[in-house]
């Protein structure tokens, strides 16, 4: 067996599950859930059009590189979206589709990982926990770069000894941040990518949340604009992931990119097509939909900017909380025991979150996740809403 499977920890939501076993919620309360990161916008009608469309093309087997209409749908976006006008993103050697960033960001690391005694894997600590579990069973150590408060919720590259950028060979990042909502500034990116260069590492950049920032005025950066802006216009050492799942509402089609520099995505090709992890032609043409399209991508996002003018201020008298540059999610600090708070909100608020202990790791600092819930603003806007007042409801209580 895989040794680093016995490094695996407990996921998130199982060890939620355990921790409300036995409790019971008032049954006079309709449950709402906010533990989970999961859009529930309804999906663009057009999109599900041409999947039902193309069912019929499930009898034949698909290319791991995707149709060519794809790939360059994709390309084209992130071009106009992310890249300064005359920048070239080559669909033919830059771009892969693949089947959500989920299972994209695992692979990679797989893809990457020299497995030589030593080999490191620095990961923003909270973080989205696939990024260690494809760190342990690549062979690597993950190394925690704690990202708080006093950090502006970014992990500080420069706290990062140089022996362990020695010894890195994958950096992950994720902007906006999951669960703080922080957006990483191009300057922060290049300083990434001077590292990466210096000590000779690749950067995944997850940007699965890019496009849900709240300003209209401010999109968020990516690593592909820092790099080109720094003259290093074949990404070289860096690729992004986006995906499908957030910024179309689209979680079930498990559908995204990745994108960057060419000889990373050739390798990865290579690997995924051992995998098997081709995606369906019905998917790559619903895909295809979607990424040709950002007026439903705006309309999406301003669902959520609503979302968050209604609730913030229903809770800052009794929270500390600041609006985020991005993403869907509220990271405020409750108590010093963030279980306890999650299991006492369920039992008497029917309101599920995330406790932050779960989406951190104990390091030098101690676990940034401590005292924090993260609260996904998913639901309907009534619900959320509803889910406000609960929970001021309970903390003013006592």
């Amino acid at each position: 067996m895989n040794e680093g499977l016995s490094r695996l920890q407990a996921y998130p939501f199982e060890r939620l599950q355990q921790l409300l076993a036995g409790t019971s919620a008032p049954q006079d309360r309709s449950p709402i859930g906010l533990s989970i990161g999961e859009p529930r916008h309804d999906p663009p009608a057009f999109v599900l059009e041409v999947l039902r469309a193309n069912l019929h093309q499930l009898g034949s087997y698909p290319a791991t590189r995707g149709l060519p209409a794809l790939r360059a749908a994709m390309a084209h976006s992130l071009q106009t979206r992310l890249l300064p006008p005359g920048a070239l993103l080559d669909p033919e050697t830059m771009v892969l589709p693949v089947n959500g960033t989920r299972e994209a960001l695992f692979a990679f690391a797989q893809t990457v990982v020299n497995r030589t005694e030593g080999a490191l894997v620095a990961i923003p600590n909270p973080f989205y926990q696939i990024y260690e579990g494809a760190a342990l069973l690549a062979g690597a150590e993950p190394y925690f770069m704690n990202a708080t408060e006093a950090t502006g919720f970014m992990p500080d590259l420069d706290a990062v000894p140089a022996s362990v950028w020695q010894r890195c060979q994958l950096l992950y990042l994720c902007s906006p941040g999951n669960p703080t909502g922080a957006v990483l500034p191009g300057s922060y990116l290049r300083h990434a990518l001077e590292l990466a260069e210096l000590f000779d590492f690749v950067i995944a950049a997850d940007e699965c949340y890019s496009d849900l920032y709240l300003d209209e005025s401010q999109p968020a950066a990516s690593l592909l604009r820092a790099a080109h802006e720094a003259g290093n216009t074949r990404f070289e050492r860096c690729v992004v992931f986006h995906s499908l799942s957030k910024r179309s509402s689209l979680p079930g089609l498990r559908s995204g990119l990745v994108a960057g520099d060419p000889r990373l995505i050739e390798s990865f090709l290579r690997y995924r097509t051992y995998h098997g992890c081709a995606m369906p032609v019905p998917t790559q043409l619903a895909s295809l939909a979607a990424w040709s399209d950002e007026a439903h991508v705006t309309a999406n996002r301003r669902l959520y900017q609503q979302k968050f003018d209604r609730v913030l201020p229903i809770l800052r008298d009794v929270l500390p909380l600041t609006r985020p540059a991005g993403g869907f999610y509220l990271w405020p600090h409750v108590n010093p025991d963030d279980a306890a708070f999650t299991r006492a909100l369920y039992q008497r608020t029917h309101l599920t979150v995330l406790p932050g202990t779960y989406l951190a790791r104990d390091s030098g600092g101690g676990n940034p996740g401590r005292g924090r819930v993260r609260i996904s603003l998913v639901p309907t806007l009534d619900q959320c809403i509803d889910a406000a007042q609960r929970l001021r409801d309970f903390i003013a209580g006592g």
